[in-house]
């Protein structure tokens, strides 16, 4: 085994500190508490209950807006107030942000988990060991999830070639999916920020020394970086991902400059190790380890900066079965934290202004407007009139075509944009307000299905095509 290769043992060595989970293991002394211990507190249990409560309120209350007399005023105060506060996030100019070092740098590892990823995982690796920056000031990890291709074998070859590089090998029948090898070669890393990337992740060669400056202000607990489709001209799904990514980085930079939630991606996300271990590490019950993430940092009074520069490009998936896969993941991991962690919300644990941006922007516009979309629209059959709700679909809509439009102007901005240019902007505006459409369908279903359903842990990977 090279010098550089660990194989599997057990973590619980994690040594998680009082902080949200505080409130969330019922007060339990955390110091001296194992990682496995904290993997299923009582708030992760009751999903489908509490789903099924959230359900039978939305649909009530959409059934009620259309029976009572106020109903139409209603919903417009609340398109008002949060199209004010939507238009207020896109045409404000964001602060800008610092990525001149001071001082001495800190150490950084850079943590992967790769599962049968023999196409892409020697293009990562070598993109990875060749990163600039001062001395051997960073290290890579490897995480192979138990992979029956031939990832471990190109693991063994590159862990020879780089000093750097070290892997860690699961066990078959290891537990806890990405958030489970994450935590698992924590102990082992020294960095005083991880970086997680995505096997298909190719970046610049200085990334480091532009991200990790950031983390000057004390408060910044996790940055995100711009994940940029490196297939965007493959077909029409990949041209609207890439649309999509422009827009969610234009958005959350805007937020996370005013204060606002900036939230995680998975992939090209830094954390500050500090942050990481007093919000206990990655949760192992969860499909979406970096959205569950992103609200117990804000719980604690953590800010996320969201940037567009420097990105990480990410292969897109190219057909429909993937797509409604990785959605249907994406919405009900995302779902899943708001059923988990309501209660330290409404107790204003964010701040006030976090707490509005989340209960409005997130909550009411991505998963309550959706799944009131099915009796919204059953009830104007009935009554013969408008969706009661169109006022803040319609302004929904307009927003994010506004900030799409101004993401992928922001992805040019070295460029020198002509009329032309403008009219290239605009169609890949519409293109990508059309593929976005299909949200409304994911979201709705989500919610339903989770309200019904058993509780269900399940990840589908995503296949590379190593196109990068």
């Amino acid at each position: 085994m090279p010098a550089n290769s660990w194989p599997d043992k057990d973590y619980n060595e994690l040594d998680s500190l009082n902080s949200i989970f505080a409130d969330i293991s019922a007060n339990v002394e955390l110091e001296s508490q194992k990682s496995e211990e904290l993997s299923v507190p009582s708030r992760f249990q009751g999903r489908r209950r509490k789903a099924a409560l959230v359900l039978t309120m939305v649909w009530s209350g959409t059934i009620a807006l259309h029976l009572v007399s106020w109903g139409s005023l209603f919903v417009l105060g609340l398109a008002t107030v949060v199209g004010l506060h939507s238009l207020v996030i896109v045409f404000a100019k964001s602060q800008p942000v610092n990525e001149q070092a001071e001082g001495d740098l800190p150490f950084v590892s850079l943590l992967v988990a790769a599962k049968n990823e023999e196409l892409v995982i020697e293009n990562l690796v070598n993109n990875l060991c060749n990163l600039e920056y001062p001395g051997e000031g960073y290290e890579v990890w490897i995480v192979d999830d138990n992979s029956s291709d031939k990832t471990p074998q190109l693991l063994r070859e590159l862990a020879s070639k780089y000093e750097n590089l070290k892997v860690l090998r699961r066990k078959p029948g290891a537990t806890g999916g990405k958030s489970g090898a994450l935590n698992q070669v924590l102990p082992l890393t020294k960095g005083e920020v991880i970086a997680v990337f995505d096997a298909d992740a190719q970046v610049s060669s200085d990334i480091l020394l532009r991200t990790i400056p950031l983390f000057g202000r004390d408060n910044v607990g996790a940055v995100q970086l711009r994940k940029e489709i490196a297939n965007a001209s493959t077909n029409f799904l990949t041209k609207g991902q890439m649309a999509e990514m422009a827009v969610d980085t234009f958005v959350q930079r805007s937020r996370s400059s005013f204060g606002g939630i900036g939230e995680l991606r998975g992939n090209g996300q830094f954390v500050r190790r500090k942050a990481l271990y007093r919000c206990g590490g990655w949760n192992e019950e969860t499909i979406t380890d970096d959205l569950d993430l992103t609200l117990r940092l804000h719980l604690d009074k953590w800010d996320i900066e969201c940037v567009f520069y420097p990105a990480v490009k990410e292969e897109g998936v190219t057909n429909a079965i993937s797509l409604w896969h990785q959605r249907n993941r994406w919405a009900e991991g995302g779902y899943q934290r708001y059923l988990d962690y309501w209660d330290l919300i409404l107790r204003n644990r964010m701040g006030t202004w976090k707490t509005f941006e989340l209960l409005v922007n997130f909550v009411l516009l991505q998963y309550i407007i959706p799944t009131a979309a099915i009796p919204d629209f059953l009830m104007a059959i009935a009554r013969h009139r408008p969706p009661i709700l169109s006022p803040l679909t319609g302004m929904t809509i307009t927003i994010s075509f506004l900030g799409m439009f101004a993401g992928l102007k922001r992805i040019h901005k070295n460029k020198s944009l002509r009329t032309y240019a403008y009219l290239i902007l605009l169609l890949q505006s519409l293109r990508g307000i059309f593929f976005m459409f299909h949200w409304i369908v994911v979201m709705s279903s989500t919610t339903a299905r989770m309200s019904v359903l058993p509780k269900r842990l399940k990840w589908v990977k995503t296949v590379r095509q190593g196109e990068l």
